[in-house]
């Protein structure tokens, strides 16, 4: 039913394990099974036989051919990312992905989208700066994910041995370690890759081009565990692992043990994260020595100083949204922050409060004449560019406007570590948690429908995760 043609302007594909190392995609024009050795056609073509993690870059061929087809389209490690999946306790039955096109407001989606197999949604931007990093401007080459952690630790001092069972890997080719003293990640929520070097490109990204000018990015990025969505990748980024592994599935997936829905993304729910995360998982900064910081993440487990652990110590029965807004600066008189869109949005609004507060806290972590103290490692969430890329879509004025707030932002802290002289002994790894698409608001559409007017018990969660036999 989920691949009959009516249905494929909004159901890209479908994917379900069929083994515990095997996995089947379907859509209206063919099958295929997946595993490690490649892919088996069972008929027709294979939905995901294109895996070109470099497919529609720069940005003028990404704008060339807007939300492209099925048969068009790139799926970067297809079996790896979806057989990941299916190893989470958590995980459902099947998935459906949506096109790129499809607008699904009434399900909470928005004109720009993340959250698909696609290389678009999942293609998150990657640089390296500073010290250790080779400068060799845009390189033709992707990373994933995953390979983040692994990197910020090695970069900070952790022997490539004791990261081994991490799914990702060090980017040892891009830099050498050692002489980093420092290391910060930056991770700007929701950036489109192409944007962003092209932004930084034309100066419009000044601080996004002063790191370019001293390190290096990839072209086809890092991509994006699946789903390619917030915490799911936030928890992958910082653990070094997949879904499978970490346990953190989706935005909101089904408990089975406990017949209740998970809401993981969600302001009020962010500080709770440990709670989800599967046994044995742990994060960069339970691996790094030395002084460790957390700001504005939600992935935070083992860092000495971290902006939910205070949520979490203040003890708010509100959640941690509420107790953040008692803190929040006043977004009017944010001098980063684009006024036009704070004054009439007020998700802009908050965003742009949240990362002002980022500001402070970064700047106080690193107290001139007190070089003892900076951190060893320093991660750092920006959450206003994935706000600015769901309102409009990843070209439009607003999402341009929010990175070039988050910009701003990043210039004032790199000014700070220049005047306290640990600028270049510091080095940078900018990314995101996924890529954005534009949808198309006249590409409408439900699968939920005709599987109910069938008789099928199913419970959806997030939209495309399908758990057969609950309601």
């Amino acid at each position: 039913m989920l691949c009959d043609p009516s249905l494929s302007h909004v159901v890209d594909l479908v994917a379900w394990p069929e083994s515990a190392d095997r996995v089947v995609v379907a859509n209206a024009s063919g099958a295929a099974r997946l595993s490690l050795d490649g892919a088996t056609v069972l008929h027709g073509r294979n939905p995901v036989a294109d895996q070109d993690p470099l497919a529609f870059t720069p940005l003028t061929a990404e704008l060339a051919d807007p939300s492209p087809a099925n048969d068009d389209n790139s799926y970067p490690f297809a079996y790896e990312r979806l057989s990941s999946l299916f190893a989470a306790a958590a995980a459902p039955d099947l998935v459906v992905v949506h096109t790129g096109k499809h607008y699904w407001p009434e399900q909470g989606g928005h004109l720009g989208e993340h959250g698909s197999l696609n290389v678009v949604q999942s293609r998150a931007p990657l640089i390296l700066s500073g010290a250790g990093v080779v400068g060799r401007g845009l390189l033709p080459s992707a990373a994933r994910v995953v390979d983040v952690g692994p990197t910020l630790a090695w970069l900070a001092g952790v022997p490539l041995g004791q990261l081994g069972d991490m799914d990702g890997a060090a980017l040892v080719d891009l830099a050498v370690a050692g002489p980093a003293r420092h290391v910060v990640g930056l991770l700007w929520d929701g950036c489109n890759s192409n944007a962003l070097y092209a932004m930084a490109a034309s100066g419009e990204l000044p601080n996004v081009a002063r790191l370019l000018a001293s390190g290096c990015a990839l072209r086809g990025g890092a991509i994006a565990e699946f789903p390619s969505v917030t915490l799911v990748n936030h928890t992958s980024a910082l653990t070094g692992v997949g879904p499978g592994r970490h346990g953190i599935v989706n935005n909101a997936y089904f408990d089975r043990r406990s017949a209740v829905q998970v809401l993981t993304n969600n302001a009020a729910t962010w500080h709770r994260w440990s709670e989800w995360l599967a046994p044995g998982a742990r994060t960069v900064f339970e691996r790094v020595d030395g002084p460790t910081a957390s700001v504005n993440e939600p992935v935070d487990n083992g860092a000495d100083y971290s902006t939910f652990g205070l949520v979490r110590a203040g003890g708010s029965g509100d959640g941690a949204k509420s107790m953040m807004d008692d803190f929040l600066p006043d977004p009017h008189a944010d001098v980063s922050a684009t006024q036009e869109h704070v004054a009439a949005n007020k998700d802009y609004a908050w965003s742009s409060s949240v990362d002002a507060i980022g500001v402070e806290q970064v700047l106080g972590l690193w107290p001139a004449g007190s070089s003892g103290d900076w951190p060893r490692l320093m991660w750092w969430n920006t959450l206003l560019t994935d706000t600015g890329h769901h309102e409009g879509g990843p070209h439009s004025p607003i999402a341009m406007d929010a990175m070039r707030d988050a910009d701003r932002r990043l210039g004032v802290f790199l000014d700070h570590l220049d005047r306290i002289g640990a600028l270049d002994s510091t080095a940078f790894l900018l990314t995101s948690d996924h890529g954005s698409e534009g949808a198309d608001p006249s590409c409408r559409g439900d699968w939920d429908q005709p599987l109910r007017d069938a008789g099928i018990e199913f419970r959806d969660e997030a939209y495309g995760f399908l758990y057969l036999g609950h309601s």
